[in-house]
């Protein structure tokens, strides 16, 4: 059902220029008082929940426009910033075929959403989670940089479900809509008995119609600036149960890494347990010395993962042994940690407790299986 005109939600928008824009989000929460003795935690949460590597195959539905759930008060607003392409081609490497899953709790299903001429980082300082124009702007997706006219590639197959302006208000009427023209894909499988959705915004064209059945890499539109932001680039979501605002997921999560790369997932909160928002977490190569940076989610409420319950995530890093760096008490707590091709690495970090690192063991040979098309 689509929302109200009336929806007291507002929707910020900062214009942002080369010489006017907003000094580099740094907030820190407060740290303790005083240290503690060191008390070993489990380095992955309990899951009781069946594990499932694969993607789970769902029956087809009729192609309805997304219903939106009615947001509670106090929303969360949007906000998308400019994004500044690369500076020429960098073309990074094959990715791992799809689904692809090392551990029984992975589900890298999706493929990259633009072409690998594009480095297909997203933006460190507003990635899922990221508040940086504010604790009352949410971001619930990613931002991959590509210049105007990219081709915007299905990350996975499955069925146009929304095409053009009012994804977010349910209304094709409404132009001033945040996500501008964009593009829902509803597809043919789902995780833990749950449908799968992809999205696609701020795009200038779509060059696909409700109802039509998209495979894997089809060209669905072009990178575009429409919508509330400052400059083009592809803003990607996940979502998981609901085609709406309120079910996104943290897609670093469910696109699948470059051949030779793997994702750190981490939780990062004060000595007694309590969550660090929009904490800086830092991740250098001691190979290299190239540096890897993001923030931790915001105080707003966005969903984690059902197993790794986290709060932070730096996808597409080479393989490799780093120091994982997070400043607390006033001191840069240091750990060296070994990032795996093709592997969730996981840590816990615990305030003046310290670290908990482990790399979540494959317990099977991921298969590529295809996909069919049900409808």
């Amino acid at each position: 059902m689509a929302l109200s005109r009336k929806l007291s939600l507002v929707v910020v928008l900062f214009l942002v220029s080369c010489s006017g824009a907003p000094a580099r989000h740094r907030p820190f929460a407060t740290p303790d008082s005083a240290p503690v003795n060191f008390q070993p935690n489990p380095s992955i949460p309990t899951n009781t929940s069946s594990p499932a590597t694969t993607p789970t195959p769902l029956p087809p539905t009729k192609a309805d426009p997304p219903v939106l759930s009615t947001p509670t008060p106090g929303a969360l607003q949007l906000f998308f910033p400019t994004v500044i392409p690369a500076e020429g081609a960098e073309y990074r490497p094959p990715l791992y075929p799809t689904p692809w899953a090392l551990s029984p709790y992975d589900h890298f299903y999706f493929a990259a959403p633009i072409s690998a001429q594009y480095p297909g980082e997203p933006e460190w300082d507003y990635r899922y989670g990221g508040i940086y124009f504010g604790p009352d702007i949410i971001h619930s997706g990613i931002d991959l940089p590509a210049p105007r006219g990219t081709e915007i590639l299905a990350a996975g197959p499955g069925t146009v479900e929304w095409a053009g302006i009012g994804l977010f208000t349910g209304s094709k009427y409404e132009l001033k809509d945040p996500y501008g023209i964009a593009v829902a894909i509803r597809h043919d499988f789902g995780y833990n008995n749950q449908r799968l959705y992809t999205i696609y915004a701020h795009m200038e064209e779509a060059d696909v119609m409700v109802g039509q059945w998209v495979n894997t890499g089809d060209v669905i539109g072009n990178v575009g600036s429409t919508g509330l932001t400052t400059g083009p680039h592809l803003h990607f979501e996940v979502r998981l149960g609901q085609n709406t605002f309120y079910h996104t997921r943290n897609p670093e999560l469910w696109l699948s890494p470059p051949i030779g790369e793997g994702v750190l997932v981490g939780r990062v909160t004060s000595t007694f347990g309590t969550l660090l928002d929009s904490y800086l977490v830092s991740l250098k190569s001691l190979e290299t010395e190239k540096l890897y940076t993001a923030l931790t989610y915001g105080p707003q409420v966005v969903i984690s993962d059902s197993y790794y319950n986290e709060n932070v995530v730096i996808s597409n890093v080479p393989a490799g042994v780093y120091e994982l760096n997070i400043p607390y008490g006033a001191l840069n707590r240091i750990e060296k940690i070994q990032i795996l091709p093709g592997q969730v690495t996981y840590f816990t970090f615990h305030g003046y407790t310290g670290f908990d690192i482990s790399v979540v063991e494959p317990t099977a040979t991921p298969t590529h299986s295809p996909f069919t098309n049900d409808n």
